[in-house]
């Protein structure tokens, strides 16, 4: 019996590591603007329309593209993003959806 208990827990603790593996799979969606120094992730959306949308677009902000944040002081970065190093303010930040 004792035997058989071991097994389930097993079991159950491998069934319970693979589905941790499943959802750790999935990129969870976060604002560039909760990304701190030195963390890199891929542009999912650009938030908005309008002039800051095409300007983001024509900075390389474009989905698909790779941005790491090479330095963060009170919210505010500074990303690289296709061999470019951008300055970006907080609000302006908030609108680039990454996959992290």
């Amino acid at each position: 019996m004792g035997v058989d208990m071991d097994n389930a827990l097993a079991a159950g603790m491998q069934a319970a590591s693979r589905q941790g593996d499943v959802s750790s799979a999935s990129a969870h969606h976060l604002p560039l603007s909760f990304l701190k120094g030195g963390e890199a992730a891929r542009i999912a959306k650009v938030r908005g329309k309008g002039d800051l949308h095409h300007h983001l677009e024509n900075l390389g902000f474009v989905e698909g593209a790779q941005v790491k944040v090479v330095s963060e002081v009170a919210g505010d970065l500074i990303v690289e993003v296709k061999g470019t190093q951008v300055a970006l303010n907080r609000q302006v930040a908030s609108r680039i959806i990454t996959a992290a």
